[in-house]
């Protein structure tokens, strides 16, 4: 049998930062005929998940998730020393005689059915939106905007201009960088991704080529709404939870009527970003939903109907997409929780960045 000349240039190891992070070290790696084995060591307090990424590209990104592997890999991976992973990288596809670098990721383990560790239980709700009123279901959404470091865990680079501290959100991304990042980081967690791509699937990697250079091609991307995997809030959802869900008191802002009690925008920025949940929460104990930088939402950007609806998802056509919650370039008036602006998919800016959420299935 032909020998795999498969050369793993570097291996690396992430820990999420909770109060007891996972920590993967001493990683080994040994090429045979037709398989890999990566041998490592991991500390934790209970058992964990572990992900592995690869990049062909010299590390520039990391967005390939195996499929064709075996042993201490996956959920519930219980700590201890020589933990031993097989993969089968021809069998993913992988070219022999190519370099590649491996990163192994260990994460507390996530659970489908409970709220998700860093989210709040937003739970479902009637409000008026100005228009007309809207009723929303319980749905889970991240306590602060996605952080650069949280990207990069995901994603395998950081295009932020805001760069030195990794607490900051991520920006410098478009609509199509929030989508992909939301499938990719479902399937790492072996959750069901949301978004699909006409008819080429919810893989990312199979999309394709230019799939998210064109942004005509947004309305190409559908959301299955009972996946219990990350995506955008609608804008409806992200309306919702900004007012305080059914804990609201009408504020302006998402937790005050003082812009500067809850928000980075221009009169205290500085005209930078800043690290996430740095200032006051809303009703909900859910931080930046005015300022810092403003987050996408699924919607395509149009009018509000008239008449109640329950669970909208926006306009079924249009050119944009719908951004919410002002960010630190701007004034007051940007950063309430009725203020409303646009996107194209393709758009990317040091102020743009997104939060996610997922299904209650409570």
């Amino acid at each position: 049998m032909k020998q795999i000349l498969i050369t793993i240039l570097a291996v690396f190891f992430w820990g999420i930062l909770f109060s007891a992070a996972p920590t993967v070290s001493n990683v080994s790696v040994t090429t045979h005929t037709g398989y890999v084995t990566i041998s490592y060591d991991l500390s934790a307090d209970e058992n964990c998940q572990v992900i592995m990424l690869v990049s062909n590209n010299g590390g520039l990104s990391y967005t390939f998730s195996p499929t064709h592997t075996s042993g201490a890999i996956g959920n519930s991976v219980s700590a201890g020393t020589g933990k031993q992973i097989t993969w089968y990288p021809v069998q993913d596809g992988m070219s022999t005689g190519t370099n590649y670098k491996i990163k192994l990721i260990a994460r507390d383990n996530p659970s489908p059915s409970t709220q998700p560790v860093g989210f709040i239980t937003v739970t479902g709700g009637t409000f008026n939106n100005g228009t007309s009123d809207v009723t929303i279901s319980t749905f889970y959404l991240d306590k602060n905007e996605i952080t650069q470091g949280e990207y990069q865990a995901v994603m395998g680079t950081n295009p932020s201009n805001f760069t030195g501290d990794l607490s900051r959100p991520v920006e410098r991304v478009t609509w199509f960088n929030a989508i992909e990042y939301c499938n990719r980081r479902s399937m790492q967690e072996n959750l069901t991704p949301c978004y699909s791509y006409q008819n080429y699937g919810t893989n990312p990697s199979n999309w394709p080529s230019g799939w998210n250079t064109n942004s005509e091609n947004h309305t190409n991307v559908s959301c299955n709404w009972t996946a219990n995997g990350y995506r955008l809030p609608t804008e409806m959802e992200w309306m919702f939870a900004a007012r305080g869900g059914n804990s609201t008191h009408n504020y302006t802002y998402s937790g005050s009527n003082t812009v500067g009690d809850v928000a980075w925008y221009t009169g205290n920025s500085g005209s930078t970003t800043h690290p996430v949940g740095g200032k006051q929460a809303n009703e909900l104990q859910i931080f930046d939903m005015s300022g810092n930088v403003w987050e996408c939402c699924w919607d395509i950007y149009g009018s509000y109907p008239s008449g109640p609806q329950t669970n909208p998802t926006g306009s079924t056509s249009g050119t944009n997409r719908v951004v919410r919650g002002g960010s630190c370039y701007d004034v007051a008036s940007y950063c309430t929780v009725s203020g409303r602006s646009y996107i194209s998919a393709t758009s990317s800016n040091n102020y743009f960045g997104f939060r996610v959420c997922r299904v209650s299935l409570d």
